[in-house]
């Protein structure tokens, strides 16, 4: 209880100091706002990715692969394909067939709008089951492509920031020009695509299999069945996975690649913010020589001291945490971004700036504990000479 009124006292004594030394208060808030504030809106590339991605992702939606292989690797021959389309639990479409879709990629090129820069893209073929499979999706004009015919039709992202996809456009590919002819949104999320006909496109590309083959099942509920359903039939050497499962394979290492650099810089800034912190907090310590040398003399623990400058050194870190996070959420959330040919918007989310301020306590801590050790070791002798 002893310790515990020590440690109370000294840190109402510290608190109420702060109007004598704030600039070096000042100069610790701010820099835990700049580190903070970059790791948060580091971060926030991250999550908007993460939730673009996941968007529009059906709980009911299975995607069937090669075992053991991921989407671009995959290879579903036509015959399995086949097999497919008649197993039970898969949800029937308007017309009465089931909604099952057909994918198949293949590289295409593409320049920026603004930039001119040329980059590589996936041309998608898909089956015409796709606009059951994603009902979000819905023209802004033009139409769907017709069966049979070299035709595209591209997400509104893609024409915004690419040339050469408008409507009437003509894209030259293997076999001959395809048409642009219409223009689509996705609902929520917008990533570039560019969808045509899988099996003009397979016999164009001289490709006798399907990527991935996404179905939609009748429920949620009825996947561990269809699973089963699918490893035991003797001809189909498919796996069958959760459409989340999937996306977030196809994407771990762009979002590695997101948290890496976040937490890189992060760590940068975080280092420079604490050094000033560590600095700060040695001349505070040092400003106040005499007065912890005269609590030591009269009976004030070491421990009491120290424990007092690392919770100062944490409070002092909080102000700047929300403040870091506040400047990120009101600057950034929402951004459109394009890193590596990639378009999403940030999204700073509570979660991100919880992180900021564990990030900050840290960096408050680990800045506090020399200056701390030191104000602890400040000896009796200091203040003896003083008086």
């Amino acid at each position: 209880m002893r310790l515990i009124r020590q440690f109370f006292a000294l840190l109402i004594m510290s608190l109420a100091g702060i109007p004598q030394r704030l600039g070096s208060v000042l100069t610790i808030i701010i820099g835990v706002a700049c580190a903070v504030g970059v790791l948060v809106s580091m971060l926030s590339m991250g999550a908007g990715a993460r939730q673009q991605e996941q968007a529009n992702v059906r709980a009911d939606g299975v995607v069937l692969t090669s075992v053991g292989a991921r989407v671009f690797q995959s290879s579903v021959a036509r015959e399995e394909a086949a097999v497919i389309r008649d197993m039970p639990g898969i949800r029937r479409g308007t017309d009465g067939e089931p909604i099952v879709t057909f994918e198949s990629y293949f590289p295409m090129e593409g320049r920026r709008r603004v930039t001119g820069k040329r980059v590589f893209m996936p041309l998608v073929g898909i089956s015409e089951s796709v606009l059951q499979y994603r009902p979000q999706m819905h023209f802004t004009s033009g139409r769907m492509f017709q069966r049979g015919l070299r035709e595209l039709i591209v997400s509104n992202a893609c024409a915004r920031q690419f040339t050469g996809f408008e409507i009437g456009d003509r894209r030259s590919l293997p076999g001959g020009d395809w048409t642009v002819v219409g223009h689509f949104d996705q609902g929520v999320g917008q990533p570039c695509s560019v969808y045509a006909d899988v099996d003009i496109l397979m016999s164009t590309f001289a490709r006798n299999s399907y990527s991935t083959v996404s179905v939609v099942l009748r429920s949620a509920s009825d996947y561990d069945a269809f699973r089963k359903a699918v490893q035991t039939n003797p001809t189909l050497h498919l796996e069958a996975r959760h459409e989340r499962e999937v996306v977030e394979d196809s994407f771990k290492q762009l979002n590695a690649l997101f948290d890496f650099v976040s937490y890189f810089v992060g760590t940068i800034m975080a280092i420079g913010a604490t050094l000033g912190a560590v600095n700060s907090l040695y001349s505070i310590v040092d400003a106040r020589r005499r007065e912890l040398a005269t609590l030591r003399a009269i009976g004030f623990g070491s421990g009491a001291i120290t424990a007092s400058i690392l919770c100062e050194s944490a409070l002092l870190a909080l102000p700047g945490a929300l403040l870091g996070a506040g400047l990120a959420r009101a600057l950034f959330n929402g951004l459109s971004v394009s890193p590596f040919g990639y378009s999403f918007q940030l999204e700073v989310t509570r979660s991100l700036a919880l992180t900021g301020v564990v990030w900050a306590l840290a960096m408050g801590l680990f800045g506090g504990l020399l200056p701390a050790l030191r104000a602890a070791r400040v000896p009796v002798t200091t203040a003896l000479r003083a008086t």
